[in-house]
């Protein structure tokens, strides 16, 4: 499996914004809410629309069952909730379009897969590369290291690491670092 990188550009992050709004909604909400929360992909997949009427989020996350809560950034609520007006409580929040292949199951979330592709075909149009579903996750980290550095050790909580080279590896800053060490040199 290759390892993924987060968003670094600012510019970028703002322009598959409005890349994603004007194709999707669902799109957009789904890349909005994965770069200011955090979650991983499966989790977002299965969000329903009770969870994200209010000011903030709760739920277990599916991988390792821990609680999870998190506000939801204002830049997104008129959208979201203009959004999920008109859905049920119980529906899912980013529903396929398509019915299940197997199951034959209509209104079911979308799949990694989907949101892998869509992720992938934008990250193409602003030509990044090495991008996947974990992005999302890594780029809210990525992002929240860079406003504050003293955020390291809630990223280390948040990523259950125990070491900050971990955490600073995973959200991409080690290669940043030696990148930069290396062309520095003389």
């Amino acid at each position: 499996m290759k390892k993924v990188q987060p968003i670094r550009d600012e510019r970028i992050i703002d322009g598959m914004k409005q890349y994603f709004l004007l194709r999707s909604i669902r799109n957009y909400l789904f890349f909005c809410i994965g770069i200011y929360s955090g979650l991983r992909v499966s989790d977002l997949c299965k969000l329903r629309v009770d969870e994200v009427r209010g000011s903030h989020v709760s739920l277990i996350e599916q991988k390792n069952k821990h609680a999870k809560r998190f506000i939801i950034h204002p830049s997104i609520r008129s959208d979201l909730d203009e959004y999920i007006s008109g859905m049920k409580g119980s529906d899912f929040l980013f529903p396929s379009r398509q019915r299940k292949k197997i199951s034959r199951m209509k209104n079911q979330p979308i799949d990694r897969t989907t949101a892998y592709r869509f992720l992938n075909d934008a990250a193409r149009e602003f030509g990044l590369k090495e991008i996947g579903c974990h992005t999302l996750r890594k780029t809210w980290a990525y992002r929240l290291y860079m406003q504050n550095p003293e955020n390291l050790a809630l990223l280390m909580d948040m990523f259950g690491h125990s070491d900050p080279r971990e955490t600073l590896d995973y959200i991409g800053l080690t290669q940043d670092m030696m990148d930069r060490a290396i062309m520095a040199l003389r």
